[in-house]
């Protein structure tokens, strides 16, 4: 049980979660986690794998040309990968087998929903050609990938990247959620989401390279 009264909310967040998953973490994850404390048969790694799963099922319905209803099952998801943290946490069951196992399981959800809205532009009549789609979308899955792995690879090598950016899990998928959403008004609207993963992911990954080199 997480016992800090300097900051009786240290449950909710890590120091590393940027302003965006900050808020969600804060005032959605936290409200979903106060209700499941008191279900005792209840593990932290039951809510990883729930949430891997629904982050999934939200690439196959966005694959399947449904982005509004993606990006709502995303975003539950997003949610939901909050929980089992502030779970943790409060139930002082926080282990280094739990943050390994959210960690590579995140990366299930991260790519099925990138993979998702790459195949609902090449179905989709998108206002650019079907090479340069699957160009962009090609760049933002490396870059997305490079993110995550660089930022895992400085930390096993105690090498400080600077404050987290915003091209974070949490964030990228905020973005193409909402993005998703939006398609409801603009069905083109995700490709606003890939061009944000191709540049701002690899944006982030020059400027990392760049700095390792000084």
């Amino acid at each position: 049980m997480i016992d800090d009264h300097s900051n009786p909310n240290s449950w909710q967040t890590k120091p590393t979660d940027r302003f965006v998953l900050r808020w969600i973490k804060c005032h959605l994850s936290a409200r979903v986690t106060r209700r499941l404390v008191s279900v005792h048969w209840l593990r932290p790694w039951m809510i990883t794998i729930s949430s891997a799963l629904v982050g999934v099922l939200a690439g196959v319905v966005f694959a399947l040309g449904c982005a509004w209803l993606a990006g709502l099952i995303a975003a539950a998801s997003q949610v939901l990968d909050g929980v089992d943290g502030q779970f943790a946490r409060l139930t002082g069951r926080q282990s280094t087998t739990g943050a390994f196992l959210d960690s590579v399981l995140d990366r299930y959800p991260d790519g099925a929903m990138l993979i998702g809205l790459i195949i609902y532009l090449v179905r989709l009549p998108a206002p650019i050609p079907l090479w340069l789609t699957l160009t962009l979308g090609s760049l933002a899955l490396i870059g997305s990938n490079l993110v995550s792995y660089a930022s895992a690879r400085a930390e096993s090598l105690g090498i400080d990247l600077g404050k987290p950016t915003l091209a974070s899990k949490g964030t990228r998928t905020t973005v193409m959620a909402l993005c998703a959403i939006a398609s409801i008004i603009w069905p083109p609207m995700p490709l606003v989401a890939l061009l944000y993963l191709v540049i701002h992911t690899n944006g982030v990954m020059v400027k990392r390279l760049i700095e390792a080199l000084d």
